[in-house]
């Protein structure tokens, strides 16, 4: 974990250096693909998913390490031939898991963040699941198990193949010529995220594009449909934490109120979507029908809200620096603690810019927790160490947190709200 984290500190960096890129040639391009808060939800979506992986919150049925030193049948030496397998390996079976977790209900649950904002751009490519707590998908390496690809091969090429995945998610490049032929370019990854139906469930390939190619799932491009992003139905919310389980939450209250028994176990398993008759027809659910009509979500901000969204992502990015670079100094319930308390920040924070009435009881819940952080630890995990102001600045940050969020909430939404919330199209993108 600590040399995962180590690589962390060097590629979110450089993610956030090729957003500040896109940015810059969308607006010579004369292209609108950032909205502040969308791209804020955005960042602190990314930052869950880090947390939630720095405390190895996940169940793994069948470790690959396992499968590898029981069915292994040969014993490959590591050559660069190797690692090219390797990578088409994890490609394989990352076009898999990919396209069950938009055919199965329950499997739709891990993935729906990632679909969840209404634009595309590279910040978007950052949201990244903390609901999937059980590795379910053990059963697609097992070619690779076979083969004998050793465990730490698979460590080396499996963050490269994440992170090789970035890249594409930008309206800012056009179609790449040949280069459509071999990988998925931004132009096959615009149609997977797009609603449109000629869109939905196409180009599930991760690296190469050959897969879609194979197995049916391909779709281009078209100049006369552009494609409108985001989910079917609208998380209406710029809380990631929420939307990571939102659609288990429908799930779980639609098992419960219908009257079929078998609806109440086979709903989990049916294609995604799927709800039981009598539930369909007492609780609705609304659905977007015209995706070029379609108004993206917004809410009333002012200047001063925005700038404090903003400099909020950015405390809690040093915040979430701090505790990567001192990951191995500190034991478990440290990093714990520490992760905790930010989750329950970056929850609180992008419910204020929902203006949703829990901010105030999560931020109440965070001032709580650091004060406590900073009674029993004497300071704020070493910071002071580093220089001997740092625990009064991240009292006086706590503080002004709270007041800022009591101001935004009470005082200033009330000043927004003669302001016409914009509706944002999604005709003529």
């Amino acid at each position: 974990m600590e040399a995962y984290a180590q690589v962390l500190t060097y590629a979110i960096p450089g993610f956030v250096i090729l957003i500040i890129i896109e940015s810059i040639a969308a607006k010579l391009l004369n292209l609108s693909v950032n909205r502040p808060m969308d791209t804020i939800s955005s960042l602190s979506s990314g930052m869950t998913n880090t947390l939630k992986s720095l405390i190895g919150l996940s169940i793994v049925i069948v470790s690959y390490g396992y499968m590898e030193s029981r069915i292994g049948l040969f014993d490959i030496q590591s050559t660069l031939w190797l690692y090219i397998l390797t990578f088409i390996g994890l490609d394989f079976a990352g076009y898999w898991s990919h396209r069950f977790n938009h055919s199965i209900n329950i499997m739709w649950n891990r993935h729906v963040i990632h679909h969840s904002s209404e634009e595309f751009n590279l910040s978007c490519a950052l949201r990244q699941t903390i609901s999937s707590f059980v590795g379910v998908y053990f059963f697609l390496y097992i070619p690779m198990a076979l083969l004998g690809i050793p465990t730490k091969v698979i460590a080396i090429a499996s963050p490269l193949h994440l992170f090789a995945q970035f890249w594409y998610h930008t309206r800012v490049i056009n179609k790449m010529g040949f280069l459509e032929h071999i990988i998925v370019t931004p132009s096959h990854h615009r149609v997977h995220h797009a609603i449109n139906d000629i869109y939905i469930d196409k180009n599930f390939s991760e690296i190469f594009i050959i897969w879609d190619k194979w197995f049916g799932t391909f779709q281009q491009e078209l100049k006369e449909e552009p494609p409108v992003y985001g989910t079917l139905k609208q998380s209406n919310t710029w809380n990631p934490i929420l939307i990571n389980f939102m659609h288990v939450w429908q799930l779980t209250k639609d098992a419960w109120r219908t009257n079929n028994i078998m609806d109440k176990f086979k709903i989990w398993f049916m294609p995604t979507g799927w709800r039981p008759a009598d539930v369909i027809e007492k609780y609705p659910i609304k659905i977007v029908e015209d995706v070029h009509e379609r108004n993206k979500y917004e809410t009333v901000d002012s200047s001063p809200m925005i700038a404090w969204s903003w400099f909020q992502l950015i405390i809690h990015n040093v915040l979430l620096f701090h505790l990567m670079n001192n990951i191995g100094t500190f034991d478990v319930n440290l990093i714990t603690v520490y992760v905790i308390f930010l989750m329950v920040s970056i929850f609180s924070y992008t419910s204020l810019m929902d203006r949703h009435p829990i901010a105030v009881p999560a931020e109440v819940l965070k001032s709580v927790i650091g004060l406590l952080i900073m009674i029993n630890l004497g300071g704020w995990f070493g910071l002071e160490n580093i220089f001997s102001m740092s625990t009064i600045i991240v009292g006086i940050y706590l503080t002004i947190s709270l007041l800022m969020t009591l101001y935004f909430f009470y005082y200033n939404k009330r000043q927004e709200i003669q302001r016409p919330l914009p509706q944002f199209s999604s005709k003529g993108e």
